[in-house]
């Protein structure tokens, strides 16, 4: 019994050794690789093809790899006594150093770990392996790229003068020194010099330096490194349409924006103004315009002139003209009664009423002090009408010495 026993546990052992081996061996072939299945030539061009598209993709995720002169971003990953690392996966790693360390060390000294960074790439792979990167130059390429975008954005810049010459104004922005022509300066602004005097021209405007002034960028050069400032605004309409709704003889009203020593400027509309000259303010003698009138002042004026993009203005023509009147009551040789009221080169104005005057010629006298010293200032004397032409509105006189009557 013993026996038959041992006989049975001996099969129930073989036989799970047995089921164990096929086990494995039933394992092993399930992980071995099945052998490819042969393709049809149309099914291995699809494959191929597949291939292909998943590659254009990666390579179109990644996108080109960096060329000297692009501008590439990255986090900074460490930072040396004389260098900066640069991730600039997946193409590999950039430094600065050398030179390039030196002259961004500034910029360096607020960078920590982590910070993102706009470099330019200067090489593609130095010997160490590391692609070389500018942080001023890259510097510099944005500082372009952006004046670029204000010139297409018509971006207004609150900047300061920094100098003045016969030309224009100095502007600085962004580090880079720019030029603002005269001729782009509003009218406020603009030099008034009746003469086209350079000298006096630079005077006005050195007058300016040191205050800011609202302009955009107009054009940009990199190459030269220049910009050029407008201070008009972008939206001004073009100044030849503005003049062209006007003609010679119109009467329009304006405020008064400029007063200088040869006449007033008058702001017609927007982009558009027009110069009142002291002859054309009044009848009478006008020495001071500033006596007369105030930046804001309402006026009413004539268009007399326009020319070269230039409108002149007159106030006196919409008064009524005293010549005619005059011509009426005065002829040559009449003696007439006048008050001194300026002395010039060619000897001394005489009013005879208001808004008709006469010259007493200085040959009369001899020498300027020898008028002086007979006329004075301010008196009245009585005169000899030796020319009267009303259309030219020009009288000539000679002093009546009763002295010598006498």
């Amino acid at each position: 019994m013993l026996k038959k026993l041992k006989e049975k546990l001996l099969g129930v052992e073989e036989t799970a050794e047995t089921k164990t081996e096929e086990k494995k061996v039933s394992t092993k072939a399930a992980k071995a690789p099945k052998p490819a299945p042969e393709l049809s030539p149309e099914e291995a061009e699809k494959a191929i093809a597949k291939k292909n598209s998943f590659m254009a993709k990666i390579l179109e995720q990644t996108g080109n790899p960096p060329a000297i002169s692009d501008i590439v971003e990255g986090p900074v990953i460490n930072i040396e006594k004389a260098a900066v690392y640069i991730d600039l996966a997946p193409y590999g790693t950039g430094i600065i150093f050398g030179r390039e360390y030196i002259t961004a060390r500034d910029i360096i000294k607020k960078l920590n770990i982590g910070d993102s960074i706009a470099a330019k790439v200067v090489d593609t792979e130095n010997k160490e392996g590391y692609i070389e990167l500018s942080l001023k130059e890259a510097r510099q390429a944005l500082i372009w790229s952006e004046a670029e975008e204000a010139i297409n954005k018509k971006t207004i810049l609150e900047l300061p003068i920094l100098e003045a010459n016969k030309g224009g104004l100095i502007i600085a922005w962004q580090g880079i020194s720019g030029f603002l022509p005269a001729s782009q300066l509003k009218t406020e602004h603009y030099p008034r010099v009746s003469d086209g005097d350079k000298d006096k021209i630079l005077e006005e405007l050195k007058k300016l330096v040191g205050t800011r002034i609202a302009v955009s960028i107009i054009a940009a050069n990199p190459k030269e490194g220049k910009l050029i400032f407008s201070e008009k605004s972008p939206e001004t309409k073009d100044k030849e349409k503005i003049i062209g709704k006007y003609k010679v003889g119109d009467e329009v009203s304006g405020a008064v924006t400029g007063i200088v020593d040869f006449g007033v400027f008058v702001k017609i509309e927007d982009g558009l103004e027009g110069l009142v000259h002291i002859s054309e303010i009044d009848w009478s003698l006008v020495e001071d315009p500033r006596l007369l009138f105030k930046v804001g002042d309402k006026v009413k004026v004539k268009i007399i002139e326009i020319k070269e993009g230039k409108v002149s203005l007159s106030i006196k023509a919409l008064k009524e003209n005293p010549w005619n009147e005059a011509a009426k009551k005065y002829k040559k040789d009449k003696v007439v009664e006048g008050v001194i009221i300026k002395f010039n080169k060619h000897g001394a104005l005489a009013s005879v009423e208001e808004g008709i005057a006469g010259l007493v010629h200085i040959s009369e006298f001899g020498s300027d002090e020898k008028l002086r010293a007979k006329l004075e200032l301010g008196k009245s004397y009585q005169f000899k009408i030796t020319l009267f032409d009303p259309k030219e509105q020009k009288m000539a006189l000679s002093f009546v010495d009763k002295e010598k009557k006498a």
